[in-house]
């Protein structure tokens, strides 16, 4: 049998499965966190709470995590010394020392998964929330799918 889903969104349960709620729970909605190019082409997106969000998160949650989303992407794609050392080694080796180094934009891509991650274990999923790695949605959207609960058939949370 397969378990309950509001026990996989219980905060007093340890693990759960992020993969066991997308393959149990019905998709309600989704919700797109657009680009936000008020300042120009760099990667951030809009921190404007959605409507159909306020039954699920705190407005401050989802703020925070959007900028820190924003201050991460910021920082993968800051101009330093590290970054034209490595455009230097790059033409220097015609480009095969990226076969045995990662650039400094893929560590940082690498450490926003992992907080995505985080943020999905610690405070989406157990909200019935899960929120989709820009880098998936070729950093054009932050998208957050809503779960329904389907022991009642209903939106979770309304």
């Amino acid at each position: 049998a397969l378990p309950h889903l509001p026990a996989l969104w219980s905060n007093t349960r340890k693990t759960h499965s992020l993969q066991d709620l997308r393959q149990q729970a019905s998709i309600a909605a989704k919700v797109f966190v657009q680009r936000d190019y008020t300042t120009g082409t760099i990667c951030q997106f809009q921190t404007k709470f959605p409507s159909e969000l306020e039954t699920r998160i705190d407005k401050q949650q989802f703020e925070e995590t959007i900028r820190t989303l924003n201050n991460l992407y910021a920082e993968a794609e800051k101009l330093g010394g590290r970054s034209y050392l490595e455009g230097c080694l790059a033409c220097v080796t015609a480009y095969t020392i990226f076969l045995c180094m990662e650039t400094h934009y893929e560590k940082v891509l690498k450490k926003i998964a992992k907080y995505i991650q985080e943020q999905n274990d610690k405070i989406y999923a157990p909200r019935g929330l899960l929120l989709t790695d820009p880098i998936e949605r070729g950093l054009r959207v932050v998208e957050i799918t809503i779960f329904e609960d389907q022991s009642n058939g209903r939106i979770e949370g309304r």
